[in-house]
């Protein structure tokens, strides 16, 4: 039995690969979206963010027999608690990551972590679109807001949490694009150009996050890009194909 961390489409693609192997899995994933997409192809799954103490009682009591963490790259909360549960089930764990991307151009810079994006942001100003999700809006708008000669689009998923979200941050309903991907380079160039976007903000989320077509639409249309790199963490056992880790699980259970 193995108990995986999902909840991105190739997490899911995953799953049912080491389904079709023979293997029993169970797909642990936070919104009702994601189960949803889970519950299509009829995989077993869990909804609701859990604790590593929780985790690793889950995976004590029903036996299950591998960690198998497919979370997204900037999941690390869910990863470490991941790690640390296997550890105290006393369980291995595998982890699946999508390739890394690399990116050289004279029109974007690198940056380690949300905050270093925010503050490079502050100093180059104009009309910012953000494609970092949510979770990290507060990171952006404590540095962004109200900064002369600066206006700040948020580009998230179209829930309700996310717009409670950007109201309370004060972001205005004019600043929010809700809308739910995958995008092409076509629409988002189109986005880019309706805004008038001068600098737009990503993640090194791998080719499967679409990270192509956000960068390769603001290369076209000349913005300047400040892309955050993935989180620096330890992973022990970690693949990067399906391939790999469908070998690794018949080697370890």
């Amino acid at each position: 039995m193995i108990f995986m961390l999902a909840g991105t489409s190739d997490a899911r693609d995953l799953a049912l690969a080491l389904q079709r192997a023979g293997h029993a899995v169970t797909a642990t994933v936070v919104t009702e979206s994601a189960a949803s997409s889970l519950a299509d192809v009829g995989l077993p799954h869990l909804i609701g963010r859990l604790t590593a103490e929780e985790m690793a009682t889950i995976m004590t009591e029903q036996g299950y027999q591998l960690v198998v963490d497919a979370s997204h790259p900037f999941a690390e909360e869910a990863s470490k608690n991941a790690m640390a549960a296997a550890e105290q089930a006393q369980i291995p764990y595998i982890r699946y990551e999508r390739a890394h991307e690399h990116y050289a151009h004279p029109l974007i810079t690198v940056v380690k972590d949300y905050e270093e994006a925010a503050q490079l942001a502050a100093e180059k100003r104009g009309v910012i679109m953000l494609t970092t999700g949510s979770k990290t809006l507060a990171t952006f708008t404590k540095v962004l807001h109200g900064l002369e000669n600066t206006r700040v689009i948020a580009r998230m998923l179209p829930r309700l949490d996310n717009m409670e979200k950007c109201e309370a941050l004060g972001v205005a309903q004019r600043d929010i694009v809700a809308i739910q991907g995958p995008f092409s380079k076509e629409l988002n160039e189109a986005l880019f150009r309706q805004y008038g976007v001068t600098l737009m903000i990503t993640k090194e989320s791998g080719k499967v996050g679409s990270v192509d077509e956000k960068l390769e639409a603001a290369l076209a249309c000349q913005i300047e890009t400040i892309l955050i790199a993935r989180p620096n963490i330890q992973y022990g056992q970690q693949y990067s194909t399906f391939e790999e880790v469908l070998q690794a699980v018949e080697h370890t259970i």
